[in-house]
């Protein structure tokens, strides 16, 4: 059986539609497990829920105190009785097949912990430019490999597109509470674990993006946020696959780039120089390091390079200049923006 999370707070305008979306599904043998965080909406998120829940018996309201996603995740995950675990967020919406596809792909696949799909964009693209990219490039990481590799750049992995094994919260923990992403702590952890992430090649979710979604309003997913919980996981990744350990080049001599890049510094990561392709940088001293051309990188057997620049679209830019020089992805330079 599935066990469906949907966390729920104030959510009485988009929620019949996602639970429209999973009642329909064409597998038969789940259940929803909607955790209701302290909605204070004047009954009206209750009122659809418990609507519902008459209606199918596969709907399971948890009511509790307003505790914050992390503690209705664990809550959820407490009252589970699924072999799976599906997340959901009440603004999405479903494809009829989607819990079928997702769990017949665990089923054939018992090397992988976790599936993904693809998502499509509900908001409206030109007001959420940011959004509607990320998503493009989450797209795009759909093998095991890319996600692997991409983590460290942003996450490949949305949360409410994911179904993954019900014992792997017990084996490597479940969602932390702190200030960063749950979800993209969640999946780093795993990896770190050794826990194998796949992702259907289809579109099995609708992604919308209501105004007040929690990554838009709560500083724990603003991208310092994210900076700063994968430093340390990134510093382990790199003590595994950089022969050149502990010491790295950086691409990007800005000063927002040289911050993030110096959180690696705590955890043991030494940043030699460097790179970028300002002239008014070049052969400068930032930051007690050496600023260097991106031109003049040594050769792959030399340096390990990490290209930490943040606008769009730089990092493959990067990565095709680093490739084109000898440099591989994983072996001698890893993406972390």
């Amino acid at each position: 059986m599935i066990s469906v999370l949907l966390p729920v707070r104030n959510a009485a305008a988009g929620l019949p539609a996602a639970l429209d979306s999973l009642l329909g599904q064409t597998l038969g043998d789940f259940e929803i497990v909607a955790i209701n965080d302290g909605s204070d909406d004047g009954g009206a998120t209750q009122a659809v829920l418990e609507a519902y829940a008459r209606r199918d018996a596969r709907l399971r309201v948890l009511h509790r105190p307003h505790g914050g996603i992390v503690a209705a995740l664990t809550a959820g995950l407490a009252a589970a009785r699924g072999d799976a675990i599906a997340r959901m967020d009440a603004d999405d919406v479903c494809h009829p097949r989607r819990l079928e596809r997702q769990a017949a792909f665990l089923d054939a696949h018992p090397d992988i912990g976790l599936v993904s799909c693809l998502a499509a964009f509900g908001g409206d693209p030109e007001a959420a430019r940011g959004y509607k990219a990320h998503l493009d490039w989450a797209n795009g990481q759909a093998t095991p490999e890319a996600i692997r590799l991409g983590i460290f750049r942003e996450s490949p992995l949305p949360h409410p597109t994911v179904m993954f094994r019900a014992e792997l919260p017990g084996r490597f923990g479940g969602y932390r509470q702190g200030p960063f992403p749950e979800d993209y702590e969640l999946w780093l952890r795993w990896l770190e674990a050794g826990v194998a992430m796949a992702k259907l090649p289809e579109a099995l979710l609708v992604w919308n993006d209501p105004p007040g979604r929690l990554s838009r309003t709560d500083p724990r997913y603003d991208a310092e946020a994210f900076h700063r919980i994968k430093a340390g996981y990134l510093a382990r990744h790199l003590a595994r696959i950089n022969p050149h350990h502990p010491e790295v080049l950086v691409v990007g001599a800005g000063r927002p780039t040289r911050r993030r890049a110096e959180q690696l510094l705590a955890h043991g990561v030494v940043i030699k120089a460097w790179l970028d392709i300002d002239p008014r940088k070049i052969g400068r001293v930032l930051g007690g390091r050496p600023v260097i051309a991106l031109e003049a990188v040594p050769p792959p057997s030399a340096c390990f390079v990490v290209p930490y620049v943040a606008s769009r679209g730089a990092t493959d830019i990067l990565s095709r200049f680093l490739s084109q020089r000898g440099f591989v992805l994983g072996r001698s330079f890893l993406p972390a923006a």
